[in-house]
């Protein structure tokens, strides 16, 4: 029980960060980048999007031969929903002073929901599901598969509409060693050490 209550509530954290992350006006995280482009197109939520692409990721661990656990499935669906809710709930801002306070908020939720839902241990998400995938089936290392796959989505993102900016690079260099302690903090399990950080990343 412990567990889930832990892994919800980090999942809760990662939704508030992208929905920060958003309302900073600065840039989104790559995989958001995607999100946001597609969310552009299609006129529907980010968070909607968010769920539907996390879907469709568990649609492609089938040939990878990975099964998901719990924490997957919770993930391909809370995050979404929260940060459906938290874009409404969050009042815009033009100042930079506020937006930059929502960048930093934005990367402090989400290394902390990191820490909590990867040291529950209930399961990779739907995207480092991917990547550990194609690490296990392939062969190919978990950095070249995370690092194509993200740039990948990135392009693509972009193509669609998606925002790069000053906080997609904040989030490329600086969510790794935040994750690293938020997890050392956190983890449950003595045998879950900083390795593990650069396999189950989410976003």
């Amino acid at each position: 029980m412990e567990r889930l209550a832990r892994c919800a509530a980090g999942l809760f954290c990662f939704g508030a960060g992208i929905a920060c992350f958003v309302h900073s006006n600065l840039g989104v995280p790559p995989w958001d980048v995607l999100h946001q482009g597609i969310s552009e197109k299609a006129d529907i939520k980010m968070g909607t999007v968010i769920i539907i692409v996390g879907v469709v990721l568990l649609l492609a661990w089938i040939p990878l031969r990975m099964k998901p656990g719990i924490g997957t499935i919770m993930n391909a669906i809370q995050i979404g929903l929260v940060e459906n809710v938290m874009e409404d709930l969050l009042p815009n801002s033009d100042l930079i002073v506020a937006r930059v306070a929502y960048l930093i908020a934005g990367m402090l939720f989400i290394a902390f929901g990191s820490g909590l839902y990867i040291g529950a241990e209930l399961g990779s998400g739907p995207r480092d599901g991917l990547m550990l995938g194609l690490n296990k089936r392939f062969g190919i290392s978990i950095r070249l598969a995370r690092t194509t796959v993200e740039i990948v989505v990135l392009v693509v993102g972009l193509f669609l509409g998606g925002s790069i900016g000053l906080g997609t690079f904040v989030f490329a260099f600086g969510i790794g060693p935040l994750v690293q302690k938020a997890l050392l903090a956190l983890r449950m399990s003595p045998s879950l050490n900083e390795s593990a950080t650069g396999q189950a990343l989410e976003m």
